[in-house]
């Protein structure tokens, strides 16, 4: 096989991992291969928080909040946090933004690229396993502080249920149970689902939840948006089920956000969860 077009080494096979590829023929183009000048670099970059996951029976939810921040300041407002990593899988982004999205675009091709050449989609542990290493390979990156802090959630076909992954700057992957939060309002966003999360919630209640959820970080963290009412911005919400995954409707998550906050008129703090 030959084509002029082409190097001779894009056209021997080998690898069905498209990094691995990568940083055999052009290791510019990662992420993690970047040259940057010595120092902490973090607070020059824009930073995304807050991604909230949630399973259900028959799938599972996704969600971030929409708001970037530089040091003290509001970077964006309408940032787009969670995305489809595959047809069964999304992944939330927490960290240096723009980091963390050239991240993301790398996984995705990752999976794209393995279905090509194995002619069949990575497992969900094997897809957990790959975003780990590419949070593996921008270690140096993080010790310079720009660190990208994924969530991950897919529904697994073999199993028939959904599941959530969480990382650490060093790569190490944790399967969460039922739900998981990151990002600077993770710990509000954990507290308020420990009190709102049921193991029998329905699609629109695992929705209303993790929008609960966000709306409670945002209370407390000031780098976590809540929903914009002026503007009409609302979390990005991600749902995957046996079907495949979809992104709500902006108009439907902006219904459940209109009544969730119009409860919170009459009672701030959210709904009360029975003591016992």
């Amino acid at each position: 096989m030959s084509d002029p077009r082409l190097p001779a080494a894009y056209l021997v096979p080998g690898s069905s991992s498209f990094s691995d590829f990568l940083s055999a023929q052009s290791p510019d183009l990662l992420p993690s291969r970047r040259t940057v000048p010595q120092g902490h670099a973090g607070d020059l970059a824009p930073h995304g928080t807050t991604i909230v996951a949630a399973t259900f029976p028959g799938g599972v939810v996704m969600a971030g909040d929409r708001r970037a921040t530089m040091g003290n300041i509001i970077a964006q407002r309408d940032i787009e946090k969670v995305f489809p990593a595959d047809e069964f899988s999304a992944v939330g982004i927490a960290g240096s933004a723009g980091l963390a999205v050239e991240v993301v675009r790398l996984f995705q091709t990752e999976l794209e690229h393995y279905e090509k050449i194995e002619g069949t989609t990575l497992s969900t542990d094997g897809k957990a396993n790959r975003l780990a290493a590419l949070i593996r390979a921008n270690l140096g990156m993080a010790m310079q502080g720009l660190a990208v802090v994924p969530l991950f959630a897919g529904y697994d076909l073999t199993v028939d249920q959904g599941r959530i992954f969480s990382y650490d700057v060093t790569g190490g992957r944790y399967e969460e149970t039922a739900f998981h939060a990151v990002g600077s309002g993770s710990l509000f966003a954990r507290g308020s689902l420990k009190k709102l999360y049921r193991e029998d919630l329905d699609e629109e209640g695992c929705v209303t939840a993790v929008v609960q959820a966000l709306y409670d970080a945002a209370d407390d963290d000031s780098a976590t948006g809540g929903p914009d009412l002026t503007r009409r911005i609302f979390p990005v919400v991600q749902v995957i089920t046996a079907d495949g995954g979809r992104r709500m409707p902006d108009a439907d998550v902006a219904d459940i956000a209109d009544r969730m906050i119009a409860g919170r008129m009459n009672r701030p703090d959210g709904p009360a969860a029975p003591l016992t």
